[in-house]
């Protein structure tokens, strides 16, 4: 008997269903969210569940998804897409044999230490699953993963992309490169890098004005280099997810005015939360060659079309690790990814 089925969330549809292709069999269970007009949802899960190891994939970055509110269409928030979440599990109502969460953008993972007053949105997300019948949480490149000490008892798989975006950078052939991270906080994913790429590494730091805060964050006054001369060399900037995508086009500039020659960036997630007309600026102005991106995270097909954006396609390793959860094999056995 087949216990394994998927829930794809309205919000991560086409890498979803890029899942149940590979899989080739009948592994979907179907689930309606509707709203009510004034915005409040409502999941109803139109299969039997009972005894089955269910994955939940969903995509809270994803801010195409919309609805009608009050007469008006509203986008969808990341705190939105995490409610349905949690509405789809209360559906299943504990007669699931195991849950897993599939999130590969975690929720507010940004918010993930407290600082001063400040909230700690990530953690509370995490024991929130935990309480209400998560049984396993799979995430992507998580911003600091230290944050899974908050739920010590409950599965936390962190996998990072590495290998097969390394693959595709090869395919580049990048000879005589160096990589570099954009702050100190990227460090530790700069230098897996720069070993598998038998290179050296570089890292920027982000001087900030504590006096200020700009849309909830000290402005950056400067970006100080510290690391092997640049002249001359192929650059690889490394970094978990792209926003607005200021401080990586500011150090790659940075690094031009340095005398650095091709400038690549990578980014597990691309956001691009204030649009990409930066990012067409500076690539019409030679400042950076190309951006590679996986699709783990919602990203428009205009986007996706223009001559700097590289998407990596990771469903079929996402399926891998799903058939290896579900079979009670190591998370990335038969896997190409670190």
């Amino acid at each position: 008997m087949n216990t394994l089925k998927l829930i794809v969330m309205d919000n991560m549809k086409e890498l979803g269903n890029q899942v149940l292709k590979e899989l080739d069999g009948n592994y979907q269970l179907h689930c309606k969210n509707s709203r009510f007009s004034n915005g409040e949802g409502k999941v109803v899960i139109e299969n039997e569940v009972r005894n089955q190891d269910i994955y939940i994939l969903t995509d809270v970055g994803n801010y195409h998804c919309s609805y009608d509110m009050h007469g008006m269409k509203h986008f969808m928030s990341p705190d939105e897409h995490f409610q349905d979440v949690k509405r789809v599990v209360s559906a299943i109502g504990g007669y699931a044999n195991r849950i897993t969460v599939v999130m590969p953008l975690l929720y507010a993972s940004r918010q993930h230490k407290r600082k001063g007053r400040a909230s700690l949105d990530c953690a509370i997300a995490l024991q929130e699953l935990e309480r209400i019948g998560v049984n396993h949480i799979v995430t992507f490149d998580c911003h600091d993963p230290n944050v899974s000490n908050a739920i010590p008892n409950l599965p936390f798989e962190n996998i990072y992309p590495t290998t097969e975006v390394i693959r595709t950078l090869k395919k580049e052939q990048l000879d005589d490169v160096l990589v570099v991270s954009p702050d100190m906080g990227a460090m530790e994913r700069a230098r897996y890098y720069a070993d598998m790429l038998n290179s050296d590494v570089g890292v920027f730091y982000k001087r900030r004005d504590l006096s200020k805060i700009i849309n909830g964050k000290n402005p950056i006054v400067e970006h100080v280099y510290m690391g092997p001369e640049v002249k001359d060399k192929n650059i690889l900037i490394v970094d978990d997810m792209i926003a607005s995508g200021t401080s990586m086009l500011e150090v790659a500039k940075e690094l031009k005015n340095r005398g650095a020659k091709k400038i690549y960036m990578c980014a597990t997630f691309s956001l691009f939360t204030e649009g990409t007309m930066e990012f067409e600026k500076y690539y019409q102005e030679g400042i950076f060659d190309e951006l590679f991106s996986t699709n783990l995270s919602y990203v428009p097909n205009k986007i996706k079309k223009k001559k700097w954006y590289h998407e990596i396609n990771f469903g079929p390793f996402l399926t891998q690790i799903i058939v290896n959860l579900h079979e009670n094999r190591e998370v990335m056995e038969g896997t190409e990814m670190v």
